[in-house]
């Protein structure tokens, strides 16, 4: 299993930088960003406080590392076009010396959708433009030209040049439902979700019955799963979190291995306090906790 970190980008950007260039050194695999533009309310009120924007952030995350992938969990279809999502990928794919991975989501954040003006379109006419979404962006990352005449957009002979140093750029999707599943299946490389040791296996379930339904060998999907790791203290109430002692920690997170996960994505929330013990708290989850698990 391999382990990843997501810092949080309502950092100042010299310390989520300085996160990256720490998880790098340890030996982690990845370094993820949010896509949103404002903390998420339940009622779906504007929020504030600081979040920095991550396609702005991308390129300094791939000039600041020089090992770790790097890419989106995830971006919404609901605010990016497909043609500025391609061409942004590859761009950062040249930048990164080839790291990028392309998260991409149908959106679901209310309060950014009504406070900006994003139409949050009901679910059948939301996923519909994922999957066209989806299917016009691989196009242009692997085609020399792309025609799509869908529902929602119409893309008439567009490059996208220069293509990725990839020779296939990955895109993961982040989803859970049935349909979102098996359009996963169909397009994507990989699939993340947010899971607890309890309920992640029936998660993979799902994506493995999704599939089964297009055709799709399960082995090709890459699955990565996102928790916050409370190291020495409880999980977080309501929220997909573990917490306990390293050795505890190593057993649940043993159990997302278990269940045919292939990456530990470790939220941005699990590291508390200021800059100092934020990096105090990463190197020790490397250390104590994923080292047993022979990371």
């Amino acid at each position: 299993m391999k382990f990843s970190f997501w810092p949080a980008a309502s950092h100042p950007v010299a310390e989520v930088l300085a996160e990256a260039r720490q998880a790098e050194a340890e030996g982690w695999y990845g370094v993820w960003l949010a896509d949103h533009y404002m903390p998420n309310t339940p009622a779906g009120a504007p929020a504030d406080g600081p979040v920095h924007e991550a396609w702005s952030l991308l390129p300094a995350l791939a000039t600041a590392t020089e090992r770790v992938r790097i890419g989106t969990l995830v971006s919404p279809t609901s605010v990016h076009h497909p043609a500025l999502l391609a061409n942004r990928a590859a761009t950062i794919d040249h930048l990164s010396g080839g790291r990028m991975v392309l998260g991409l989501g149908a959106g679901w954040q209310v309060n950014e959708h009504a406070a900006y003006g994003f139409e949050l379109e009901e679910p059948g006419p939301r996923v519909t433009r994922f999957e066209e979404s989806i299917q016009i962006v691989r196009s242009l990352l692997d085609q020399p030209r792309t025609t799509f005449r869908g529902k929602v957009y119409d893309v008439v002979d567009a490059p996208c040049d220069p293509k990725p140093l990839q020779r296939r750029l990955p895109i993961v999707v982040g989803s859970g439902s049935p349909r979102m599943l098996r359009i996963t299946a169909r397009h994507a490389d990989e699939w993340n979700t947010w899971g607890t040791p309890e309920t992640a296996a029936a998660s993979r379930r799902k994506l493995l019955a999704a599939c089964e339904q297009v055709g799709r060998e399960p082995g090709t999907v890459h699955c990565s799963i996102n928790s916050i790791v409370r190291l020495d203290a409880e999980a977080v109430p309501g929220r997909p979190s573990i917490g306990g002692s390293a050795a505890q920690l190593a057993d649940q997170i043993g159990t997302y291995a278990e269940a045919g996960y292939d990456e530990f994505i470790v939220n941005g929330a699990s590291l508390t306090g200021g800059a100092g013990e934020r990096s105090d708290l990463l190197s020790r989850l490397r250390t104590e906790v994923l080292a047993q698990l022979g990371a």
